[in-house]
């Protein structure tokens, strides 16, 4: 009985303390941006929060990821990626995993990595910006299977190198290549690495309507098109049945898990070949929102027929035009930073069911002018006790309410060590809260001042 009792009163005090634990993988424990721990601070003072540690890294764009008390990051320094572990509450680094790369971004962005690692008890995977997916092992580091993906696929040169981050569905690792003719989506065992399925491209999409384009001709497909997308796949139930979205450059396509068996597809990019698509598809019971910020193209809201083969339009405007950063739902909105560049960024809330602008606040700031910035630019948001943590584009801090009526904001802070560009989105896990510039990461601790963060 006293045995019972201690155990008991434990997970009191950890449900009291708010913990939920794990942000293993891209937007968190559902891939949506929602965390479910509490007793959070309810405001960002004017002082800061803790810093608990901050540390130089390498150079990339990836969120780390955090499972139990490990912390995993992929980055670049010199001529290597490295997949790195830490210690999540001291930044004690535990191990690494590095192998050459000789990536050069086209258009001058930095060269680092931009794939977020997905964790699991057995498995550390991780997706390079030249296409080399790795498992290792968690506790040591030690690599279980690779695959050179550009060498065994034939994946014409994306835009800005691979940043679709990997999921796991079930047992099947689901990898938005962007390989042709269709293999724009593979799944592979995630214990071996070994081949499962290929689908997705010309297959599905020749004679398909290009939505949205003037007279919607059809589709014909061109062998060398580039399909790589830079969201990244969601699973999602719809009339009892499951899909993997995947948005990849030329639009939403739905394939069944098991044998990637292509449900419907829907054309969804800009009309100018300098496009892609970045943020990721919000579900909310039958209905589908994709979005996207270049050259004009808005959002469009689907629902998905009950036989789970199709979709038809309920609404398409350019009320919310997400760049990379996907939008959150609470209630009957959706809120984000809206804006393909930082003159034309604000944030925004809009009706998710009717497309209407319910508010918005200019974001608009010189990125790379000499003060700090005051304002977020394309930031990123999270949701966690029923508020919002953002992260500006310069490392301004702020949280805010989800109310459709105004833009509440509940304080802000420029993080002293972070600076443009950070295009990562917050990760919050027991009570600390991990930002990532382009070569700095550090902790905060975001708990009430009574509940630390647990060492």
């Amino acid at each position: 009985m006293r045995l019972r009792h201690w155990i008991l009163l434990s997970l009191g005090f950890a449900a009291l303390r708010g913990y939920s634990g794990d942000w293993p993988h891209f937007l968190g424990p559902e891939g949506t941006g929602f965390s479910n721990e509490t007793n959070l601070v309810e405001r960002i003072p004017t002082e800061g929060l803790p810093i608990l540690w901050d540390h130089s890294v390498g150079t990339g764009y990836a969120a780390p990821s955090v499972r139990g008390n490990q912390l995993v990051l992929h980055h670049r320094r010199r001529n290597q990626e490295i997949v790195e572990a830490f210690h999540p509450a001291t930044g004690t680094s535990l191990w690494q995993h590095a192998y050459p790369t000789a990536f050069v971004d086209p258009y001058g962005y930095n060269n680092g990595p931009r794939c977020t690692p997905l964790l699991t008890a057995r498995h550390v995977i991780t997706f390079g910006a030249e296409g080399r997916l790795v498992c290792l092992d968690p506790d040591s580091g030690k690599r279980l299977w690779e695959r050179e993906t550009a060498k065994e696929f034939e994946i014409p040169e994306a835009f800005f190198g691979v940043g679709s981050s990997p999921v796991l569905e079930g047992n099947r690792l689901i990898v938005m290549l962007g390989g042709q003719p269709n293999s724009g989506v593979v799944a592979l065992d995630p214990d071996s690495g070994k081949t499962l399925w290929e689908s997705v491209g010309e297959s599905n999409w020749e004679g398909q309507p290009m939505h949205g384009w003037p007279g919607e001709p059809l589709v014909h497909w061109q062998r060398g098109e580039k399909q790589a997308s830079y969201a990244s796949p969601v699973p999602a139930t719809f009339h009892g049945q499951r899909h993997v979205l995947c948005l990849l450059r030329q639009g939403l396509v739905s394939v069944n898990p098991t044998n990637g068996h292509v449900n419907f597809s829907y054309w969804f990019r800009a009309r100018v070949a300098e496009s892609v698509n970045a943020a990721n598809p919000v579900v909310q019971n039958d209905l589908i929102l994709i979005t996207a910020a270049y050259y004009r193209v808005g959002s469009v809201l689907l629902r998905v027929q009950p036989d789970g083969r199709g979709v038809e339009e309920v609404w398409r405007n350019r009320s919310m035009e997400a760049h990379w950063s996907t939008p959150l739902l609470v209630g009957r909105h959706l809120y984000a930073f809206s804006g393909r560049n930082e003159p034309d960024a604000s944030f925004r809330a809009v009706d998710y069911f009717s497309g209407n602008l319910a508010w918005e606040r200019p974001e608009s700031w010189a990125p790379h002018s000499s003060r700090q910035p005051t304002v977020y630019g394309r930031g990123s948001l999270i949701h966690a006790d029923g508020r919002f943590i953002a992260l500006g584009e310069g490392g301004l801090l702020g949280m805010f309410r989800p109310t459709p009526e105004r833009c509440e904001e509940l304080g802000r802070w420029q993080v002293p060590s972070l600076g443009y560009p950070c295009w990562a989105a917050p990760v919050l896990s027991e009570g600390r809260l991990y930002l990532r510039s382009e070569d700095r990461l550090v902790c905060l601790n975001v708990q009430k001042s009574d509940s630390p963060a647990s060492p």
